[in-house]
């Protein structure tokens, strides 16, 4: 990334943030705080005319006022052109098709930044593989971390983490992000710490169907723990670095969103665990738990590295062959073990 980029980031008082859901819309909120001016990206044209007239999600993020900086459109090209920042927050299995919509409009030396969470079912690729497959660029970032979006727009002080294969780039997003509310830590690991961000979806998943059985603290902690050995022997297959597990993008989101009651994957857990099918639970949810697709990924990358990962093979049963979640645990617990890190690459 040459100088001139540099500082064109640097000095940039503007951003555009493609899509609207509570996490889009929660980062609108938070970047509002020291930006001049945000473009935010609205799929649904109902929900951009709601947000203009009441200046509030209604739909996914109720009971946050959006600051007069703020302006939803309807409109890609209006959104993307003359932006040097862009902020990606859409569904991870949307990510492809909604590159291909904004690729005409982009800035040549635009930096994208990416805050979605999950791995592609078709090809297996994390977030920024997939930006670098459609778009071919070099310049472009995740944020990732254990926060809820309501509590990101509440201004709750929380910590993320930028994370960059050029330190000059980590830089530029951790300075983006940081205000006194909100620590932002850089790293070099992009697959690590993308794979963290999703994987953590699935033992969420995974821990609410614990809880909706009612078992206890100890399975709770049992599973939170083995599920990051798991999240790991994946990661450090696919090149991530061990100890990014072990940081926020691993350990804390994990922990935040297998023990939050704000997390959609753990209440989605908890309906299975108590007996409801996935039909029943999803048929009504505006934004799906992003686990959901997210365990077709992780029991593909488990088949293709050939990885012991029992607790993501029983969600995935339990989520798309209709296993019985009490079932799943007894099956569980009858696989054969060794010591505690096997199979994590730099720890066992």
């Amino acid at each position: 990334m040459g100088a001139v980029s540099l500082k064109i980031y640097y000095m940039s008082d503007k951003i555009s943030i493609i899509g609207a859901g509570s996490w889009g819309t929660a980062l609108a909120i938070h970047l509002a705080r020291k930006l001049r001016h945000i473009s935010l990206w609205v799929y649904e044209a109902e929900l951009c005319e709601i947000i203009n007239q009441t200046r509030e999600n209604k739909w996914f993020l109720p009971g946050h006022s959006l600051p007069d900086n703020i302006h939803p459109t309807a409109s890609l090209q209006s959104a993307i052109q003359g932006q040097s920042l862009i902020l990606l927050v859409v569904p991870t299995q949307v990510i492809r098709q909604t590159l291909a919509q904004i690729k005409p409009f982009l800035e040549k030396d635009c930096l994208l930044i990416c805050a979605s969470k999950g791995i592609e079912n078709e090809t297996l690729f994390t977030t920024h593989q997939i930006i670098q497959n459609v778009l071919n660029i070099d310049n472009l970032a995740t944020i990732s971390g254990p926060t809820f979006a309501k509590e990101v727009a509440s201004g709750v002080p929380s910590a993320l983490v930028a994370s960059a294969e050029n330190s000059e780039t980590a830089e530029i997003v951790q300075k983006l992000f940081t205000t006194d509310n909100m620590k932002v830590f850089t790293s070099s690991d992009l697959v690590g710490v993308e794979i963290g961000g999703a994987l953590k979806n699935v033992i969420a998943i995974a821990t609410g169907i614990c809880d909706g059985l009612g078992l206890g603290y100890n399975t709770r902690a049992a599973l939170i723990t083995r599920g990051l050995v798991e999240i790991s022997r994946i990661g450090t297959e696919m090149g991530a670095r061990a100890e990014t597990f072990y940081g926020l993008t691993g350990l804390g989101d994990l922990v935040l969103t297998c023990t939050g009651d704000l997390s959609r994957n753990r209440q989605l857990g908890i309906q299975l665990g108590q007996g409801k099918s996935l039909k029943e639970i999803t048929e009504n949810m505006k934004m799906v738990a992003e686990g959901v697709l997210t365990v077709k990924s992780a029991y593909a990358l488990i088949q293709k590295f050939n990885v012991q990962a029992a607790i993501m093979e029983e969600t995935y049963r339990v989520l798309h062959e209709g296993k019985a979640p009490r079932q799943a645990l007894n099956d569980l617990m009858q696989v054969d073990i060794s010591t505690e890190f096997a199979g994590v690459k730099g720890l066992s």
